[in-house]
């Protein structure tokens, strides 16, 4: 591994551990040539996922770019760092055991909507409101409309529902 300091690439690892419940390796490393430690992270990747976009582009999957938006979603609602993580895990391992190297975005966005769902409604209506690109108060008041509803019958909307806003 590569130095991240000097750029040196003999590093030796001086710890181990297991991390997010064992579904990755922390390990804090020491270059032998300028001495800096740092910390990386190993995770099991499956297989390369594509993204395909609205547009037809093409482009790698990113973890990273998936956890960001979840976190975006939960900033400030009480759900804790580790818990965001095994939100993130079982998403991407939902998506590398789908089998397929190809996924739609579009799927990505309903996948996460649906563990969003059960998790914190306000994080689920933040990431529905750019999933489905919301452009006035309307379409926030129809899907707050649909999810009061859904409590008020016991029963969440579907995965892969239509939104519940005018004509998107």
């Amino acid at each position: 591994m590569r130095c991240p300091f000097c750029g040196h690439e003999d590093t030796q690892v001086k710890d181990s551990r297991p991390h997010e419940d064992g579904a990755a390796i922390r390990r804090r490393r020491i270059c032998a040539s300028c001495g800096q430690r740092f910390t990386t992270i190993e995770r099991i990747q499956l297989r390369d996922l594509i993204v395909v976009k609205a547009d037809g582009r093409r482009v790698p999957f990113e973890r990273d770019k998936l956890a960001r938006s979840v976190r975006i979603a939960l900033r400030k609602r009480p759900v804790d760092e580790e818990r965001i993580e095994r939100i993130v895990n079982g998403l991407v391992r939902h998506l590398e055991a789908a089998g397929e190297p190809d996924i739609l975005s579009v799927d990505i966005g309903r996948r996460v909507m649906e563990t969003l769902r059960e998790v914190d409604s306000v994080a689920y209506i933040r990431f529905a409101s750019v999933h489905w690109d919301f452009r006035e108060t309307k379409d926030f008041a129809a899907i707050l409309e649909t999810i009061s509803t859904s409590v008020a019958a016991d029963t969440a909307p579907r995965e892969g529902d239509d939104p519940p806003i005018g004509d998107k």
